[in-house]
């Protein structure tokens, strides 16, 4: 089997984040980053695949400037095969579209059987990148999975749903599957591991060598603004019965003009 992991690297958890001058994004330049957390749990599924059927092959892919590199060296210490990076100046800005377009054309180029990656990003939330590279491509897909078996080409998942609840569903492979925190234990990479890395290929390619331009992946989503919330007088507890506390409610959203 031929399995491609997408690894997003984003702000470390105890990074302590300052706007950028233009308030577009964070001030990135002076603090650490570190591989989506769940990312993590779709590398270390993978990992458990290539454990049981030595033959599979693991590519690990970032889209990112050179620091990903860190993360990639981590995610080949840990088992990983190869490792691609991808980064042009056309990524600069580029919104969930324009990263799964890239990921679908390397998921293309490399022939996987399975896509694996987590179920969002740390730092965005948004959570659709997974659908979108599977659309692109022409692969089934689940999302927000707890577990998967794997047996005769075809794999059995059970997805998170609200409250609680699982769902089971089965695919045929090739298919692309978003990972939930928690799904299994991930691994450190050992000393061996990280020495062996060193010598693991990675590829640095740019849009143009994955078949791609800068017009190709023009974002259509564009955050202006990032800023804290103006400090106001703090919170107001409705009290009273169930009733009550309606009413009080639907009268202060009336009261702001949101109603």
């Amino acid at each position: 089997m031929k399995i491609l992991v997408c690894l997003k690297q984003v702000p470390h958890k105890d990074a302590r984040l300052e706007l950028a001058g233009d308030g577009s994004w964070i001030q990135d330049a002076n603090i650490k980053f570190e591989i989506n957390d769940y990312d993590n749990y779709a590398l270390e599924e993978a990992l458990r695949i290539k454990d049981k059927d030595p033959a599979t092959e693991v590519l690990v892919l970032s889209i990112g400037p050179d620091r990903v590199q860190q993360s990639l060296r981590t995610a080949l210490g840990m088992g990983a095969d190869r490792a691609i990076q991808v980064w042009d100046d056309g990524l600069a800005h580029a919104d969930s579209l324009a990263i799964a377009k890239t990921i679908a054309a390397v998921a293309k180029a490399e022939g996987r059987d399975l896509v694996l990656m987590g179920l969002m990003a740390d730092d965005t939330n948004f959570g659709v990148t997974g659908p979108m590279v599977a659309e692109l491509i022409g692969f089934p897909h689940a999302t927000g999975i707890v577990s998967a078996k794997f047996e005769g080409g075809q794999v059995e998942v059970e997805r998170e749903l609200e409250g609680g609840a699982l769902e089971v569903v089965k695919l045929t492979l090739p298919a692309l599957l978003t990972t939930q925190t928690g799904m299994n234990e991930v691994r450190y990479a050992s000393l061996k591991g990280i020495m062996q890395a060193k010598k693991k290929p990675l590829d640095k390619k740019s849009l143009g060598d994955v078949g791609l331009s800068a017009a190709a992946i023009a974002p259509k989503v564009k955050i202006e603004k990032i800023y804290s919330p103006p400090k106001g007088k703090g919170a107001e507890i409705l009290t009273g019965s169930k009733d009550e506390v309606a009413q009080k409610f639907v009268g202060k959203v009336k009261e702001l003009g949101l109603l």
